[in-house]
C-alpha cells in the first residue's frame, strides 16, 4: 500500500474499553507526536472497536467518513432497563419477561429501513446549548425528539439458550443511529425491558477489523514506527470515483475555482493529480467545484488508485458562476 504524505493519513484505532473517544484520540496524538487530529464517529466509553483517527489533511475528510455505513455487534441483557440504556447506568425498571428466539426474529423487520428513533437521555446531543448528558446527570428529565435513522440490516446471532438472559445482534446502520436506543426500543417491542451490555463497532466504511490497530500496540512503538502504521489519506476515499486532472486544473481547484466537466456522473468525486488527491469536487452547472481542498505533496502519494477511471476532465480551464 502506498505510504501517506508526511503527517497526513489515518489510524484505524481499536478503541479500548473504558476510554472516551476524545481520550483515545489524545493518546494517539501523543503516540505520534502530532497535534492536528480528529476522530470520525464517537464511541461510548463502554464500547470498543473501529474508531478512525484522521491526521493532518485527513481531518478535512471526517464528515465524509462519518457518512459511511457502520457495523456493530452488540449484546442486550433482557429484564433490566437502566438510566443510560447500557451497563454504566443504574436500574430504572425490571421485567420477568424473556423473549424467545421466535419472538425476536418476528419483531426484527420492524427495525429495518428508515425508522424513527429517540436518542438516549445520556447522549452528546445539545438542548438549548447544553449537552443532554449534563442535564441528565443533574437529575433533569431529558426527552429528546425522535428523528429518522437508517438501519440497513439487523440480525440475531445464534443463541445457545431459548429465552435466555441475553441476546447478541449484528447491526449495519447509517449516521446518527444509537445502538442503545435500538436495544431499548427492541426490548419494549418484545414486551420487556433491556440494556446494552456489550458494544463493538466492527466497521466504518473501509475501516474494519482487518486493518485495525490496538492502542497498546501503537503506544509501544516509537514515533517513526508508529507513523509506518498510518493509512494514506486516500484510503477513506475508496468508494468515491476518482477524477483525473491536469496540473493547471489542480491549480484552479486549489484557488477555489471550478473546472469543466465532460460528464455529471456522480455527486462527488476525488480530483487527483496523478495519484495524489487534490480536492473533493461536486458537480454543479456543468462544472466540478471544489468542495474540500487537500494540501498533500505530490512527492508522497495519498494512496488513491486511479485504475479503471475513464472520465478525464477537460484540459481547458473554465470560469464558473454561482
Amino acid at each position: 500500500m502506498p505510504q501517506s504524505s508526511p503527517k497526513n493519513g489515518w489510524i484505524n484505532l481499536d478503541k479500548p474499553l473504558g476510554l472516551s473517544s476524545m481520550q483515545a484520540l489524545a493518546r494517539v496524538k501523543r503516540a505520534l507526536g502530532h497535534k492536528k487530529a480528529g476522530h470520525a464517529g464517537t464511541l461510548d466509553p463502554l464500547a470498543t472497536g473501529v474508531l478512525p483517527i484522521a491526521l493532518g489533511e485527513a481531518t478535512k475528510l471526517i464528515d465524509l467518513v462519518m457518512d459511511h455505513r457502520k457495523t456493530y455487534e452488540f449484546t442486550v441483557a433482557w429484564g433490566v432497563a437502566t438510566s443510560t440504556d447500557d451497563a454504566e447506568g443504574h436500574p430504572v425498571a425490571t421485567s420477568d419477561s424473556r423473549p424467545s428466539v421466535a419472538d425476536i426474529q418476528a419483531v426484527l423487520p420492524k427495525f429495518v429501513g428508515c425508522i424513527m428513533q429517540r436518542p438516549p437521555a445520556f447522549s452528546a446531543l445539545k438542548i438549548d446549548g447544553q449537552r443532554a448528558y449534563d442535564l441528565a446527570r443533574k437529575g433533569q428529565n431529558v426527552m429528546l425528539a425522535e428523528r429518522p435513522v437508517d438501519v440497513f440490516s439487523l440480525t440475531l446471532s445464534p443463541t445457545p439458550l431459548e429465552g435466555g438472559e441475553t441476546s447478541t445482534f449484528t447491526l449495519t446502520c447509517g449516521k446518527g443511529t444509537y445502538v442503545r436506543s435500538l436495544a431499548r426500543d427492541l426490548a419494549v417491542a418484545l414486551g420487556t425491558v433491556g440494556h446494552v451490555t456489550h458494544l463493538r463497532r466492527t466497521a466504518t466504511g473501509p475501516f474494519n477489523l482487518e486493518n485495525i490497530l490496538s492502542l497498546d500496540r501503537l503506544q509501544e512503538m516509537g514515533h517513526t514506527c508508529a507513523w509506518q502504521q498510518v493509512l494514506p489519506v486516500g484510503f477513506a476515499l475508496d468508494d468515491i470515483l476518482a477524477l483525473p486532472i491536469t496540473a493547471p486544473q489542480s491549480k484552479r481547484l486549489k484557488q477555489g475555482l471550478p473546472i469543466a466537466a465532460e460528464t455529471p456522473e456522480g455527486i462527488k468525486k476525488v480530483a487527483c493529480l496523478e495519484k495524489t488527491p487534490v480536492a473533493i469536487v461536486g458537480y454543479k452547472d456543468g462544472q466540478w467545484w471544489p468542495w474540500r481542498g487537500l494540501n498533500i505533496s505530490c512527492s508522497g502519494t495519498g494512496g488513491f488508485n486511479l485504475e479503471g477511471e475513464n472520465d478525464v476532465a477537460s484540459s481547458e480551464p473554465q470560469s464558473g458562476s454561482d
